[in-house]
């Protein structure tokens, strides 16, 4: 998984780019952010990939920010002046400049080239190591590898299974599922979901972020939940 951040002031441009980064499955966006204060505060106590930069923010220029981040990841700088392109570019950190508005094959391309800096390799699904077991869904027969599940949600008579790329709902209980998933990988956090523990982006409150997805924890639950992570 690629992590990334989002600092920019206008909610129209971070919407956008909401939208752009959900369609690429292997990149987490962990957080957004109006102004660069409040980004400096996260990147002094956590780490990401991916820093998509707003220039023109409300407190300081986003080229001024990034100069001031220690040990910087992988910068794409996002706004509407292509003026500032050739000096982005003379900050090692800085990948790629995007102008607003760009299209979404643009955004990919940047994505490729923070991919090929970070080094990160295309994902490979081992399934001689996974349990796979099939799903009659709507009268059709659904692969579905045990490992890639993120979570598996219980409304009423009904689950629904969610991978990366699967929604899978029928009829079924949630203790049915309980009984047969691993119990070192996955855990019940809430009495209408089952999480799958290695994909726990972050603990906020009574939320567990399954990716990108916020999942209740229920009251009992939590402390079984922190064990597991060993929190």
């Amino acid at each position: 998984m690629i992590n990334c951040v989002v600092i920019e002031d206008e909610i129209p441009a971070q919407n956008i780019l909401k939208s752009f980064i959900e369609k690429i499955p292997e990149v987490v966006l962990v957080d957004t952010f109006k102004a660069a204060i409040e980004a400096n505060s996260f990147l002094r106590n956590n780490t990401v990939d991916i820093i998509f930069l707003d220039i023109n923010l409300p407190d300081m220029s986003g080229l001024d920010f990034i100069k001031t981040v220690k040990n910087p990841p992988a910068v794409i700088m996002t706004t509407a002046y292509p003026e500032y392109a050739a000096s982005s570019f003379e900050l090692d950190t800085i990948i790629d400049y995007l102008v607003k508005p760009f299209s979404f094959d643009r955004f990919l391309k940047a994505i490729n080239k923070a991919k090929d800096r970070l080094e990160v390799p295309e994902p490979v699904l081992e399934e001689h190591n996974d349990e796979v077991i099939f799903l009659n869904v709507d009268k059709t027969l659904h692969k579905l590898i045990l490992s890639s599940i993120l979570y598996i949600e219980s409304d009423r008579n009904y689950i629904t299974v969610v991978t990366e790329t699967q929604k899978l709902s029928y009829v079924d209980s949630l203790k049915n599922w309980v009984e047969k998933l691993p119990e070192n990988q996955f855990i019940q956090v809430h009495k209408s979901f089952v999480i799958n523990s290695k994909y726990v982006n972050k603990i906020s409150g009574n939320s567990v972020y399954i990716t990108t997805h916020k999942i209740p924890i229920g009251r009992t639950y939590k402390q079984e939940l922190l064990k597991v992570l060993g929190v």
